[in-house]
């Protein structure tokens, strides 16, 4: 991920505007794209700000976490229950939409692994 443009290009930008020139005029004068001026001016107006807001980060895992004693109780009772199977009871009990990866991520963070050992069982020596 790229860092963000420098506030002193942001501040520069924001005062050509301001002097007159439009959002477009000083994307090109300052090397930005259009859409970028637009949005560092709506913000500036909106907020009296130009700061970057934060990069990165997660913003939805705690939708997921409230239920991970659940889940994870749920693997308990049922060890060879899918990802898919996972998804399907969390949406019939708690209407929570979320992708077998999204519950993949969450025993991740857990520290448990789905290996199924069964063809290796059936070829190992009695």
């Amino acid at each position: 991920m790229t860092r963000p443009l420098s506030m002193d290009l942001r501040k520069r930008l924001i005062l050509a505007v301001e002097d007159g020139m439009s959002r477009r005029g000083a994307a090109e004068r300052f090397g930005v794209a259009a859409s970028t001026a637009i949005k560092w001016v709506d913000q500036w107006r909106r907020t009296g700000d130009v700061r970057p807001r934060p990069q990165g980060g997660d913003y939805r895992s705690h939708r997921i976490e409230a239920h991970a004693g659940e889940i994870l109780a749920l693997i308990e009772e049922t060890p060879d229950i899918t990802l898919g199977e996972i998804a399907v009871h969390l949406d019939e009990t708690h209407g929570l939409k979320v992708a077998p990866s999204t519950i993949w991520r969450l025993l991740d963070r857990h520290g448990m692994t789905f290996k199924k050992n069964r063809a290796r069982q059936r070829t190992a020596a009695s």
